[in-house]
């Protein structure tokens, strides 16, 4: 009985994702971590020893977001534990606002080059001015190929492995990764430590969503095109969701990109330089949501075990 009652947290939050993804007027723990961020940025990536002061703020934030969560869960009575582990637990997936915004930016550039460029800044971190229309549908699946990892498969990898603490310090670290893990001028020595963290944290999650995405699709033989792409990607972890859907859709990601003012080269994964269009959007999200299923049933398998 206890065991069933373990699992009903997950199975709740993954309902309510399914259904409502992130609601915008929700308080959410990720912004938090956020303004967290943001303010000792500001206060320490200044002067010298700036690897040590982003060292010390990593460490500290990651440290303190799993102690907290554990802590706060573990003076909670029963009832009040499994609801705020499962809004916890909800917080920490992405799957359908991801699936949302990608259709979204599908819908927009079909109505205008312009309307597409905008949707897709909502999810990328590249400069999107002067991308085509190719490039909109290109940019919206490489990040709904790279977030299924970082959104969904990678939160319940740490839930399995550490409970919801181990997720919530999982979230901390992305969202560190996402806001200093940049290798300019800027953030190169301040933001070292969190980009490697993140290289850590995602390198066994990027690697069982390519898996998970290549079983959804029924296409075995995929998984040779996946080990020959996955590694040529600048980032030693999203090469593979990325490779893993070019696969599906034999299409060609990567390229040049833009972050703030500077182009980076990225390597191609795949070799089919075809027009992409909603077909394509549609099958990326089937695979998206069979992944997210067999990832939720493994887990659930494993704390029932």
């Amino acid at each position: 009985m206890m065991q069933i009652m373990d699992i009903l947290p997950l199975l709740l939050a993954w309902g309510l994702d399914l259904c409502f993804g992130d609601p915008v007027w929700m308080p959410h723990p990720v912004v938090g971590f956020g303004k967290l961020i943001s303010k000792g940025e500001h206060v320490l990536n200044q002067g010298t020893k700036r690897f040590l002061k982003g060292t010390l703020l990593t460490l500290v934030l990651v440290i303190g977001t799993f102690v907290l969560t554990a802590f706060v869960l573990e003076c909670l009575p029963g009832f009040l534990h499994w609801i705020v582990s499962a809004f916890l637990i909800f917080c920490c997936l992405a799957g359908t606002t991801l699936i949302r915004e990608v259709r979204d930016v599908f819908r927009a550039v079909d109505r205008s080059l312009d309307e597409g460029r905008k949707q897709v800044a909502r999810i990328v971190g590249r400069d999107t001015s002067e991308l085509s229309a190719q490039e909109v549908r290109t940019a919206a699946l490489e990040t709904l190929a790279e977030n299924l990892s970082d959104g969904v498969i990678a939160p319940l990898f740490w839930y399995a492995l550490l409970g919801v603490p181990g997720m919530m310090s999982y979230k901390m670290v992305n969202t560190l990764d996402s806001m200093i893990g940049y290798r300019n001028e800027r953030y190169k020595d301040f933001g070292c430590l969190a980009a490697r963290l993140d290289d850590v944290a995602n390198y066994l999650p990027a690697r069982i969503t390519a898996i998970l995405m290549v079983f959804a699709s029924g296409k075995w033989s995929l998984f040779k095109f996946v080990w020959k792409y996955g590694n040529q990607h600048a980032s030693p972890n999203s090469g593979y969701p990325e490779a893993a859907l070019a696969g599906i859709l034999n299409c060609r990601f990567g390229g040049p990109h833009h972050y703030f003012g500077q182009e980076v080269w990225k390597p191609f994964i795949g070799s089919n330089e075809r027009l992409l269009n909603t077909r394509d959007m549609q099958v990326a999200i089937r695979i998206n949501r069979l992944a997210e299923v067999m990832m939720v049933v493994i887990v659930l398998f494993l704390s029932l075990c």
